[in-house]
């Protein structure tokens, strides 16, 4: 059996197989206390009086502990640590301008962070670099009602900017169920998709223009409010799910269309996943140009989240009155009339094929909400029960659930208390798969070990990406040469990295391998 060896740098030579590489790989990424790139250095209380020189009134500059700073250390799951004792919070892009730049000057890790709601570490330090938080940064400078072109800062919250755009008649074309605290320069960044993506398409499909503050300083202005721009490279694609490793996105340009003035939503229930494919086709066949989200979620995700929420379709074979699959179907049109007779006709087809075991249709806008506040409740039903193992991955959809029963087969004799609970965006492919250890709020290295990189292997050979929606971080850029590029493309990726930000200082540690 080949052996690893670690160097005091926490490098793993490559005397090991890829499994045992990659896993150790992961054990370093969530433990490093101390900086790995030997180029950059730890800022002093000295560098924090620079810093806050380097501000404007309003902003501010927060040193402490670690524990003190814990708000912008610790991620949303409490998995990923860092140990910085600066944080920096700027009001407008000059001022970080000036941040980076001395930053860059001084070789200091700089790590952008917005409303810190990330899954995959991408937000918090590796180590002690500087933080810049975007949170004061949340101007919003209009919205023009003839274009329907949002102009905003990136510090915004998404549901500020939710609750602006209807004020005018317009939607914001992101939804998360996180809208409440991200904000959407980190949105930008890690390009989210959300749950209407199959009806508005990603990020990069709306954003028109952005701003960005580069390694040194270099404040590059690509904020557009023209929708055909074909004047030559189209410089924002290359931030938007960048995770702020080439710049700082400061200002965003983002299509919103106009609000629909019809919503309805069916909550169905499904005996099999091959029904579940079956009702997708109908929906698509059936509801056209109107069908604007069609999200899963299986039994064990929706046992969680009764406890807090009444399902409206119940099985009375069920001990705990559920059937195996769900779904929330929504659609967005001009016409209510029209589209809830659609649905209607929609469901009575679906009852008559025998293709749905149940199903309800919402009569309000309350009940459409109420529909999704089950849906939205998956997350945080699933992180109350221990500690979470959760991953956002693409699967083919004729393959979209095969993943979820191998991976419990799988674990089933190491850890049978273990829950393995499923939604997603199954429409455009996306798959939560989520494992929690209840009553445990501390990492199971053999749990880990069996899966990874095990199950990124298993979707690499489905065809699939080990990341749909959050981005690499620290928890999968290990596996970004492994599995998810090849070496051509990785080898371009560094080469603009390196154009970009030379010494490395941005978001050190995140999406690219670290050795």
């Amino acid at each position: 059996m080949s052996s690893l060896l670690v160097s005091a740098s926490g490098s793993a030579c490559l005397r090991c197989s890829r499994s045992q590489r990659l896993r150790a790989f992961r054990f370093f990424s969530k433990t490093a206390g101390a900086h790995s790139r030997t180029n950059l250095r730890s800022p002093t209380p000295s560098d924090a009086q620079a810093l806050a020189s380097l501000l404007d009134q309003g902003g501010s500059v927060l040193t402490g502990s670690p524990a003190d700073l814990s708000k912008y250390n610790v991620d949303w799951k409490g998995e990923y640590r860092g140990e910085s004792r600066i944080v920096v919070q700027p009001k407008t892009a000059r001022e970080i301008s000036r941040i980076v730049s001395y930053c860059n000057g001084e070789r200091i890790g700089v790590v952008p962070q917005g409303g810190n709601t990330g899954l995959v570490g991408g937000s918090v330090p590796v180590s002690d670099e500087v933080v810049v938080s975007t949170e004061r940064m949340n101007a919003i400078h209009g919205l023009d009602t003839d274009s329907g072109i949002l102009t905003c800062d990136a510090g915004c919250v998404l549901q500020d900017l939710h609750s602006y755009a209807a004020e005018r008649n317009h939607l914001v074309p992101l939804d998360l169920g996180a809208k409440g605290t991200c904000q959407i320069g980190g949105n930008v960044a890690t390009n989210a998709g959300g749950q209407y993506f199959y009806r508005f398409g990603s990020l990069h499909a709306n954003v028109l223009g952005l701003e960005a503050v580069l390694a040194d300083g270099t404040i590059l202005n690509v904020t557009s409010t023209n929708r055909k721009d074909n004047t030559g490279y189209d410089m924002k694609h290359l931030f938007i799910g960048s995770e702020g490793t080439l710049g700082l996105i400061t200002k965003i340009n983002l299509s919103c269309p106009q609000l629909p003035s019809s919503r309805n939503a069916a909550f169905l229930a499904c005996e099999t996943f091959g029904d579940v494919l079956k009702t997708l086709t109908v929906a698509k066949e059936e509801l056209g140009e109107c069908l604007a989200a069609f999200e899963f979620m299986d039994r064990a995700v929706l046992r969680l989240v009764q406890k807090d929420h009444r399902i409206p379709v119940t099985c009375s074979a069920d001990s705990e009155g559920l059937y195996p699959f769900y779904l929330l179907v929504e659609t967005q049109g001009s016409n209510d009339t029209h589209d809830s007779e659609k649905m209607a006709l929609f469901l009575e087809k679906l009852l008559h094929c025998g293709q749905i075991a149940d199903g309800v249709l919402s009569q309000d806008l309350s009940q459409v909400e109420a529909m999704w506040a089950i849906r939205e409740n998956c997350n945080p039903a699933t992180k109350a029960m221990g500690h979470n193992w959760k991953y956002d991955i693409s699967i083919p959809v004729s393959e979209y659930y095969d993943i979820a029963e191998e991976m419990r087969e799988r674990i089933r004799n190491v850890r049978p208390d273990a829950l393995c609970v499923c939604w997603g965006h199954v429409v455009d492919c996306n798959l939560h798969f989520n494992v929690t250890t209840p009553g445990e709020f501390e990492e199971d290295e053999e749990l880990t070990a069996i899966l990874e990189p095990y199950l990124f292997e298993s979707v690499v050979r489905r065809k699939g990406s080990i990341s749909a929606e959050h981005g690499l971080g620290r928890c999968k850029n290990e596996y970004l040469g492994e599995l998810a590029k090849n070496e051509a493309a990785l080898a371009k990726m560094r080469m603009i990295k390196g154009m970009f930000d030379p010494r490395g200082i941005l978001n050190p540690d995140k999406v690219f391998p670290t050795c």
